[in-house]
């Protein structure tokens, strides 16, 4: 078990690294797109049924880039399809997902005081609340909602509001933030393989017949490229926010995340603007900082009476306090850890517990016992620099004590 444990954090790596390769492929194809969407110009030499044209110079050539509506005339054989970058991106990112948090469920997922389920029910709620997503959404789209752009942005932010205060009531703060970013980013996904590219195929298939294409087509994807426009920061936040506890591991992570979203809009506004020559609007700058200032209070303000509740030992967890060495391995990590893994860390510049994981009791620390053997046992990674001087010994008995648990 001690070398499945090796793997795990290697599989988990890699599919995070390839998640992060992905969305910059995908993220990147977006803003240059919307960028130059927004940027094209009518001129007088403009071709016949031609929208707008730019002149782009990279890689020491020029490039002439006209864009139709429809399409022109006469169509090229060869067709590039920006659709791949977002597959790859979902299909890692929940690969990702199951790895850290199917798995992993126990310690990640579940917070006991908050819903008592077992691991299938919470990986159940889960996959059942993505889904539900997509068809809630979906269906606003295509209902009379979905003529009015700013009525359904302002009815999609209110239920991403309340997405992201019922998460809060299903699982740890840390799963519920990522959810958020899953939710959302399923939504985008969805939108690409189930909206825009049926749609552009729809054209592209009655112009190869000699038909002219129905504009609706052509109108239904903008909208949903406009929204994955919009959801785009947010996403990145929320994929980010698991390693910061002040974003998750507070009472109002639920505002927070609401918040989140108005930020990337006035953001996303400040360069769409910019891209269509509409003008320069600072204010958007002044809006982002006094939202993340009143996010950088909520992550400390005080928390509401009975907001607490007292560590609960993971299914997991139960062979790794019956194992022979784990007093002594508590003892090492409660000597070693416990000044900055603890609610409140007394070790200076530290004021959330690192990713939230609290190391300051028996039960804690066999809640965690994969990841203090990994992070103190088989690598030096903690503590960070060895600022508390964990000897080698302590190190062995800390894999010793992992192997024992596992079972190896």
């Amino acid at each position: 078990m001690g070398d499945f444990a090796i793997f795990y954090e290697w599989l988990s790596f890699a599919a995070r690294w390839t998640h992060v390769i992905t969305a910059i492929a995908w993220i990147g194809s977006s803003f240059y797109f919307i960028a130059l969407d927004l940027g094209l110009r009518k001129t007088p030499s403009l071709p016949p049924l031609a929208h707008g044209e730019e002149w782009q110079v990279h890689g020491g050539g020029f490039y002439h880039i006209q864009k139709y509506l429809v399409a022109p005339e006469f169509l090229p054989e060869h067709l590039t399809w920006f659709k791949w970058e977002s597959y790859a991106t979902w299909l890692s990112g929940f690969c990702l997902l199951a790895i850290i948090y199917y798995v992993g469920a126990d310690i990640y997922l579940i917070d006991r005081n908050v819903l008592d389920v077992p691991q299938w029910g919470a990986i159940g709620i889960s996959m059942a609340s993505i889904l539900l997503g997509w068809i809630v959404y979906n269906r606003l789209c295509k209902s009379p909602i979905g003529e009015s752009q700013n009525g359904l942005m302002l009815v999609l932010f209110a239920i991403l509001t309340a997405m992201a205060w019922g998460y809060t009531q299903l699982f740890t703060g840390r799963a519920a933030m990522l959810h958020m970013g899953v939710f959302t980013a399923t939504i985008m996904t969805a939108n690409v393989a189930m909206i825009i590219i049926p749609n552009q195929k729809i054209v592209v298939a009655d112009l190869k017949a000699g038909r002219v294409p129905d504009a609706k087509y052509g109108k239904i994807a903008k909208q949903r490229s406009l929204h994955n426009n919009y959801l785009t920061l947010p996403v990145i936040f929320f994929m980010l926010s698991s390693h910061y506890p002040l974003a998750f591991a507070t009472q109002w992570n639920w505002i927070i995340a609401s918040l989140i979203f108005l930020v990337g809009v006035v953001i996303r506004h400040y360069f769409n603007t910019r891209h269509a020559r509409k003008g320069n609007p600072h204010w958007t700058w002044a809006a982002a900082v006094i939202l993340f200032l009143v996010i950088a209070w909520l992550s400390t303000a005080p928390k509401l009476p009975g907001s607490g509740g007292e560590e609960v030992a993971s299914r997991a967890a139960e062979p790794f306090l019956s194992a022979t060495h784990f007093a002594a391995a508590s003892l090492a990590v409660q000597t070693r850890c416990a000044m900055c893994h603890t609610a409140e860390p007394v070790w200076p510049g530290i004021y959330e517990a690192p990713k939230n994981v609290i190391l300051d009791n028996d039960i804690a620390v066999a809640n965690h016992a994969r990841d203090v053997a990994i992070q103190a046992g088989y690598s030096h990674a903690m503590p960070p620099g060895n600022v508390t001087e964990m000897t080698p010994q302590e190190r062995v008995l800390l894999v010793e004590w992992f192997r024992e648990g596992s079972g190896q």
